[in-house]
C-alpha cells in the first residue's frame, strides 16, 4: 500500500485487515477512521479539497503526476455510500444537477438547434474534419450539448482524463461528436481477452481507454458514416491520447447495448465482440443484474497489444 495519512500507523495490525476494496485501494477500519479524523480536523474543506489531499498523501496519480481527485472522491462517496463515512455537505455553488435527454444547462453551452437533413454519399462530405475540444476551448460547450440533448443517456460533465471530439464535414457542417474516457475498472470479457491478472490490470489499466459517448446527430442521414467514423477514431486516437495526456494507449473499449444497438458498425469498422456485461454497474453492491445488458467490444491500437499489457508493461509517460 502507498503513504498513508500522517494518522495511520503501518505498524498497526488493523491496517492489514481489509475492510472494504473500491477504486482499487484496500481499505482497513482504522484508515477509514483516519479520513474522518481528516474530515473532523478541517470542517471547512470541501470534498474535492478533501479529495486533493487524499491523492497528495497516497501519492495517487496519473502516470503523468496528475492527482486523481476523480477517483478519490469517488471512494469517499463509497465509503459514504456504505454509512461508513460522514462527509462534509456538498457545497450549493457546486451542486451537479443530472442531466439527461433534453435537459438544458445554459451555463454550460447554447442550447442545440435542429438543422436541415445532411444526407448524401460519405464521398460528398469529405473531407472530415476531426476537432478536439478539451477545457476551455469554444467547441466543449456546443459538444457536450450535443450529448445531453440528443444522446440516449445524456452526459455528465466529463470527468477524468478523456478527449472529446466534434466532427464537421468540408463544409464546416456538425455531423458527430465522440467522448472517449477512463475505461471500466473491472470487465470481465475484456479482461479475458488480454489475459491478465488482478496485478497486471492495475498496472496497465490507464493504458486502455472507453469510447462512452458516440454521437452521429439526428439530422444526418449518411450511409456508411458510423463505421466510418469509429474506424477513423481508432487511427488518431492513440497519438491524440499521448499529446494530450501524456502516455500512449494500447486498447480501446466499447459497451454497446444489445437490446438497443446490433453493433454493426463496429463490427463493419473491424472491432471486436468479446462477451457481455452482466447488467451490474459499478456502483451496484449485489449480485443483481440492474441495467442492461451489453455486448463489450474492443479495438487493439497496435498489433502487439496483449503482450504488451499482459506483461504488466507501463511505460514511462512522454512528454
Amino acid at each position: 500500500m502507498r503513504d498513508l495519512p500522517r494518522i495511520f500507523r503501518k505498524d498497526d495490525p488493523v491496517i492489514k485487515t481489509e475492510l472494504i476494496r473500491v477504486q482499487g485501494r484496500n481499505l482497513s477500519a482504522l484508515e477509514v477512521q483516519g479520513i474522518q479524523e481528516l474530515i473532523n480536523e478541517h470542517p471547512r474543506w470541501s470534498r474535492h479539497r478533501l479529495a486533493k489531499e487524499l491523492c497528495r498523501q497516497w501519492q495517487w496519480v496519473t502516470p503523468r503526476g496528475q492527482l486523481k481527485t476523480f477517483a478519490a472522491r469517488s471512494l469517499l462517496m463509497t465509503l459514504a455510500q456504505r454509512g461508513l463515512l460522514r462527509l462534509p455537505a456538498v457545497r450549493e455553488q457546486y451542486r451537479v444537477r443530472p442531466w439527461g435527454l433534453g435537459s438544458a444547462e445554459p451555463a454550460l453551452g447554447p442550447q442545440p438547434q435542429p438543422l436541415s437533413e445532411i444526407s448524401g454519399g460519405l464521398a460528398d462530405l469529405q473531407p472530415l474534419r476531426w476537432i478536439l475540444a478539451p477545457h476551455g476551448s469554444s467547441e466543449r460547450p456546443l459538444a457536450l450539448s450535443y450529448l445531453r440533448n440528443y444522446h440516449y443517456l445524456g452526459c455528465n460533465r466529463p470527468v477524468g482524463v478523456h478527449l472529446l471530439y466534434q466532427v464537421q464535414d468540408r463544409r464546416g457542417r456538425d455531423l458527430a461528436v465522440h467522448l472517449v474516457g477512463a475505461a471500466a475498472w473491472h470487465c470481465a470479457p475484456r479482461d479475458q481477452f488480454i489475459g491478465w491478472s488482478d496485478s497486471q490490470r492495475r498496472a496497465g489499466l490507464h493504458r486502455l481507454a472507453n469510447h462512452s459517448r458516440f454521437l452521429i446527430l439526428p439530422w444526418v442521414r449518411v450511409a456508411h458514416l458510423a463505421s466510418h467514423l469509429l474506424s477513423a477514431l481508432t487511427r488518431r486516437v492513440a497519438q491524440d491520447w499521448l499529446g494530450q495526456h501524456g502516455w500512449e494507449l494500447e486498447l480501446l473499449e466499447s459497451f454497446v447495448e444489445k437490446e438497443r444497438f446490433r453493433g454493426t458498425a463496429y463490427r463493419a469498422a473491424s472491432w471486436q465482440e468479446v462477451g457481455e456485461t452482466t447488467g451490474r454497474t459499478r456502483q451496484l453492491k449485489t449480485h443483481r443484474a440492474h441495467s442492461p445488458r451489453k455486448r463489450v467490444w474492443v479495438y487493439g491500437l497496435n498489433g502487439r497489444f496483449q503482450q504488451r499489457l499482459s506483461v504488466g508493461n507501463s511505460e514511462r509517460p512522454r512528454a
